[in-house]
């Protein structure tokens, strides 16, 4: 190389260094995303509004409202038998287990307890909501992640669920199957031996999902040590059902509180994890699903004979007074606080619903995460946009 050569790569070097520092020292400007409300890689009419330096989140807002129907206040224009058809559309994935909070708190108004046959059945269709609601989110949790295989396997073994469910109630989505005293109807013929031997595929199912999904690499590294959730900060934030006991909260209110149910016959266990990440809150809801598949199995085996409903008036007038009534529901506490003026119809209804406070900490929870980290993350807390648009 020549002396002339040289100087001139040196000159170059030093011209890519001054570069360099200058590129350095301007700051470049954030960028707003939004993500929704209508976009495939939500769950639905939710917006998040993120503010990005760079890839990575510099502030986070949940931007809800763009599906809300009022729920509350069209309780006050119906009468108590007619809500439940309301109610089963807000987490409408586990339709039925919204109608028993609001029966039950109708029912502690009226100072009446359906019969232990409606209890044990009650019971049972609550934890088939729950393995249909939360079987599907296992495999649709797949799907945000990449994978597609897993939510194929959720539609089919879903579909062992729903056919018990309307063999039963005459709904398949949308049962309307509760009743202030009881049940709308007694079981048919056989069914029993028939939900046992679903909830054998069931468990099946939990495995092929825990080998497919949960010991895959790709799903670990995109799930481990991501959306870390605090103890303290769950508790602080109100989260429930899943997501709080992934961060290590041993709370269930199908074990923690007395209710007119048959949860209490069955032996079963409440699963916590320590990590508080997004694959503790998936690995809590895969033992859930395991759980209930134990519970109506107990069940099928015990239950007692007798009416299905108690006796109640024809015309149906709830005493005056307030109740709150809250159950362990597939995503959470859900919750009833029922104001009766010794109408046919209730005069104020309050609905807390799971989703809406679940996804209250995601201001916290995505501030400094990366993007593709968003969806993760969101998925995880697993919220449905009924339950928050109530």
């Amino acid at each position: 190389m020549t002396m002339i050569d040289e100087r001139r790569q040196l000159s170059y070097i030093a011209a890519q260094a001054a570069d360099a520092r200058v590129n350095v020292e301007l700051e470049t400007e954030g960028m707003t995303l939004n993500i929704g409300p209508q976009h495939p890689a939500t769950h639905g009419t939710l917006r998040i509004i993120a503010r990005l330096d760079g890839e990575q989140v510099v502030w986070a807002e949940p931007s809800a409202g763009y599906m809300h129907r009022g729920y509350e206040k069209l309780t006050e224009v119906r009468s108590f038998p007619q809500v439940t058809a309301l109610i089963n559309r807000i987490d409408w994935l586990g339709s039925f287990a919204n109608e028993v909070p609001f029966i039950l708190a109708a029912e502690r108004l009226m100072e009446i307890e359906a019969p232990p046959r409606a209890q044990h059945i009650r019971t049972i269709l609550f934890e088939l909501s729950r393995i249909a609601n939360v079987g599907l989110f296992l495999g649709d949790l797949g799907v945000q992640l990449g994978a597609i295989t897993p939510v194929f396997l959720a539609f089919r073994d879903r579909e062992y669920v729903l056919n018990l469910i309307e063999a039963a109630t005459g709904g398949r989505f949308h049962p309307n199957f509760d009743r202030i005293g009881g049940l709308k109807d007694d079981l048919p013929k056989g069914w029993l031996e028939d939900t046992k031997g679903a909830m054998v595929k069931l468990r099946t199912f939990c495995d092929e999902i825990e080998d497919l999904l949960f010991g895959n690499e790709i799903f670990q590294s995109r799930t481990r040590g991501i959306g870390i959730i605090p103890k303290e900060i769950a508790l602080q934030y109100g989260l429930s059902g899943a997501n709080l006991r992934a961060s290590g909260v041993d709370w269930d209110l199908r074990r923690d509180q007395s209710l007119p149910m048959a949860w209490n016959k069955a032996d079963w266990k409440v699963w916590t994890h320590p990590d508080g990440d997004c694959f503790a809150r998936c690995w809590v809801r895969l033992q859930e699903v395991r759980e209930s598949t134990k519970i109506v199995e107990q069940l099928c085996d015990n239950v007692p004979a007798g009416p299905v409903m108690a006796k109640v008036p024809r015309i149906i007038k709830v005493p005056e007074g307030e109740a709150w009534v809250s159950t362990e529901n597939p995503l959470g506490e859900m919750g009833y606080y029922v104001v009766s003026r010794g109408d046919t119809g209730p005069f104020r209804v309050k609905i807390r619903s799971a989703s809406f406070n679940n996804i209250s900490i995601t201001p916290w929870l995505l501030k400094g995460v990366l993007v593709p980290d968003i969806i993760t993350i969101l998925a995880s807390l697993y919220f449905i946009l009924g339950d928050i648009d109530r």
